[in-house]
């Protein structure tokens, strides 16, 4: 067998895919609809019917990356879905840019998702909310995105193209399934749910740090709606690969566009350090109130 490095982007999905299919047993290794599920949303896992159901850990796949972030547990999950028990599989985590992986990488489970035959992906993430109309729990369908990465030529389609999976130049203005859209807000209202579906831009930023607030201010006025770590990197991989996508984005914090304060405000004359700190970080995003708050709006995220 040649060696992994020689190998293309194709032929390691196949040995990957190879891999799945022997250690999961049909028909469960044949869904049509892959899930992502983003920081704190795992738990759609546990809505999977209990029989038949499936699980590999990413670490048993062949080229498959481990999440380091807490909040992915890393496992493709095989299963039945809903009332309609539709065959699914799940992948609970992903790899992000910011771990230290490649592009190739962190697109890798989209390519398998490819030769598994996946025709639609459905894809969530946690973000900041950078449209102030957004309260932190609600809900984003993502219509287009904003890829700061790759307009600085970071993009995972750099490099030869492989031509099993699509074609050269693919467009990108249809990313955002239309139709998938309409059939989300159709469920949305049947399903009675209390919570706001909003449509806006999803702005990928590399991290692993939160955004300034000058940065949030250029994000906002360039379009963007949200911003988060994650996600466009698998949508533009799986629009390559001709597979359908359906995004979500579950708005965990708001992020903060006033510019800081000036140090020669006469409301800060008075106040210790210790002040002034609390003063400056007050309404700031960290991992644990994101994870939070993915835990406490996740249920809508899920299939009834």
């Amino acid at each position: 067998m040649a060696s992994e490095q020689s190998q293309t982007l194709y032929e390691r999905a196949a040995f990957a895919v190879d891999a799945i299919k022997k250690a999961i047993p049909h028909p469960l290794n044949t869904p049509k609809i892959a899930i992502v599920c983003g920081s704190g949303l795992g738990g759609l896992a546990q809505t999977i019917e209990p029989e038949p159901k499936a699980e590999i850990p990413y670490a048993s796949v062949p080229g498959f990356p481990v999440s380091t972030v807490q909040g992915h547990d890393g496992k493709l999950v095989f299963g039945l879905l809903g009332k309609s028990l539709t065959p699914v599989v799940l992948l609970v985590g992903r790899a992000h840019f910011y771990e230290g992986h490649e592009m190739p990488v962190v697109t890798f489970a989209t390519r398998v998702c490819k030769l598994l035959g996946i025709e639609t992906m459905i894809v969530t993430n946690a973000a900041g909310g950078l449209n102030p109309v957004y309260s932190v729990g609600d809900i984003v369908a993502i219509n287009d995105h904003i890829n700061l990465m790759g307009l600085a030529g970071v993009n995972p389609l750099r490099g030869p193209n492989e031509e099993q999976f699509g074609v050269r130049f693919p467009p990108l203005s249809d990313a955002y399934d239309l139709a998938l859209r309409r059939g989300a807000h159709d469920a949305w209202r049947k399903l009675g749910i209390k919570r706001p579906l909003h449509e806006g831009v999803y702005s990928f930023a590399a991290g692993p740090t939160y955004e300034t607030r000058a940065e949030c201010r250029m994000l906002r006025t360039l379009g963007g709606d949200l911003v988060g770590m994650s996600t466009v990197p698998e949508v533009i991989v799986a629009r390559h690969s001709g597979m359908r996508v359906l995004a979500f984005s579950l708005v965990t914090n708001k992020c903060l566009l006033d510019p800081p304060i000036t140090g020669d405000n006469v409301l800060l004359q008075n106040l210790s350090e210790s002040e002034l700190d609390a003063f400056m970080t007050r309404g700031g995003a960290n991992h644990a109130e994101v994870l939070e708050a993915g835990r406490q709006a996740a249920s809508t995220m899920q299939v009834r």
